[in-house]
């Protein structure tokens, strides 16, 4: 297991379909993005910034359950990809032992948010599907290019 770091939800453009993000915490710093459902993004958005709503949502109840019966939940596992399909599992500390639970990874994250529990995922689904981020171009850098492009322009390639 890899433990991440839930960056946060992005929006893709031009879809406009809402993904997680998540980021490998230690290591090559591998990145797994999610595509989620608009309530589940809104969910996960809400728990990042800390906000309560006047009535509790989903992932709140299921937390406050949680809390009444005396199960924690300890971790949540990115378990598989399986025809493009994420899959998670809830790994829940109760007296009679531990319990594991299929949840949408959606669903998971968001509760783990409200819970601070750690966030993992399988190896071989990082290995299929995590990816490294390509590092921005140094602000330099780009200044530098522009520079080069701008001597090696002759006016007379703008001639008609």
């Amino acid at each position: 297991m890899v433990e991440m770091e839930l960056i946060g939800v992005r929006v893709e453009v031009p879809s406009n379909q809402p993904m997680v993000v998540l980021k490998e915490a230690d290591g090559a710093q591998r990145m797994l993005s999610i595509w989620i459902g608009g309530p589940e993004a809104t969910a996960i958005a809400v728990a990042l910034e800390g906000l309560e709503p006047r009535r509790p949502l989903t992932h709140d109840l299921l937390r406050m359950v949680l809390d009444e019966f005396d199960a924690t939940l300890v971790q949540v596992v990115i378990t598989e990809l399986r025809d493009s399909v994420f899959y998670a599992d809830l790994h829940l500390s109760t007296a009679e032992g531990t319990k594991i639970i299929s949840a949408r990874p959606s669903d998971a994250i968001a509760l783990a948010v409200r819970t601070a529990t750690p966030i993992h995922a399988d190896e071989a689904v990082l290995a299929e599907a995590g990816f490294v981020e390509a590092e921005p171009d140094e602000p330099d850098d780009v200044v530098e290019q522009f520079r080069e492009f701008i001597d090696s322009v002759d006016p007379g390639d703008f001639a008609s």
